[in-house]
């Protein structure tokens, strides 16, 4: 199989800005509403506030080449699976309900070039379905029995396709994933690929390449893998970063990512670039409110 190293391929026309929504900071109720833009340069804004209802333990994903959706997750009492659509300048729009069976700790990322897939979670039994979201931000229905049900992340790799990695079954954390071809089917479990843990996410960085970080072993663990483009799991890489689990990941600038906020035991504000070899650079603080996302970043806009 050809493996094409990043800096071999042109990341023309790939989502150049990023959102971070949602979360915990453990206040009173403690579920927020916020989101923070992220520039085509990695730089993170100020908060921006009332976008929808205050939730976390949400994730999201890219779809329709420019645009990005968040859902499901909880907002504290109750499990939801409403969605909101964010446009190609970063505007988050208003609930949209009956999106599929209500749940929190799922997974989501980009497949297709414009299309999304969400995945898994806990209802509060961990589940194995997964939904389909349409270039136009449709959430479709419920699909069934794909692979092993846990709370994983995700992310998009080989310019197509996506892969859910890792997890927490319900009893202990795995380190298996599954690969979704280029029109969302879900294949079957692959063993083995690095430690297993959940608690981090993933992002897609250079040309058809990706990026599993951070989690939970239960200990906060600052490790990543790499994905190659064909869907290969790399070995664990060490020390990158503060340890922290309940944070996000997504792409910016066109071929780099970011990963941001979470949780050391105390909720943290910190950021990481990673570059388009996948090198995950050092922390970077004070990117606004300190809080948990587990999941709640994606890539929006073509435009730098």
């Amino acid at each position: 199989m050809l493996i094409i190293p990043a800096n071999t391929l042109s990341a023309a026309g790939a989502t150049q800005k990023g959102i971070f929504a949602y979360g915990y900071d453990g206040g009173t109720p403690g579920t927020l509403s916020m989101s923070n833009l992220v520039t085509s340069s990695g730089v993170v804004g100020t908060d921006v506030s009332g976008v929808g209802t205050a939730r976390y333990n949400l994730p999201a994903a890219g779809y329709g080449s420019d645009k990005a959706i968040f859902a499901y997750g909880s907002d504290g009492s109750n499990y939801l699976n409403m969605s909101n659509l964010v446009t190609n300048v970063g505007v988050v729009g208003a609930d949209v309900t009956g999106v599929g069976s209500i749940r929190a700790l799922c997974a989501a990322a980009t497949y297709g070039t414009d299309k999304a897939i969400f995945g898994y979670g806990e209802n509060p039994s961990r589940i194995s379905l997964t939904n389909l979201v349409s270039n136009s931000g449709v959430v479709g229905s419920d699909v069934s029995g794909v692979g092993t049900a846990r709370t994983p992340a995700a992310t998009g790799y080989g310019e197509d396709k996506a892969i859910f990695g890792y997890g927490h079954d319900g009893s202990s954390r795995t380190s298996l994933t599954n690969l979704v071809t280029n029109v969302g089917v879900v294949g079957s479990d692959v063993s083995g690929v690095g430690t297993g843990r959940d608690g981090g996410d993933g992002a897609e960085y250079g040309v058809g390449l990706a990026i599993f970080a951070y989690g939970n072993t239960p200990s906060k663990i600052s490790i990543s893998n790499l994905v190659t483009n064909v869907g290969v799991v790399g070995a664990d890489v060490s020390g990158v970063g503060t340890a922290r689990s309940g944070l996000s990941g997504t792409r910016y600038g066109g071929d780099k990512a970011i990963f941001a906020y979470g949780t050391t035991g105390s909720f943290v504000s910190l950021s990481n670039l990673v570059n388009n070899l996948g090198v995950v650079a050092a922390d970077v603080t004070g990117v606004g409110t300190a809080r948990t996302t587990t999941g709640g970043a994606a890539g929006y806009s073509t435009s730098a």
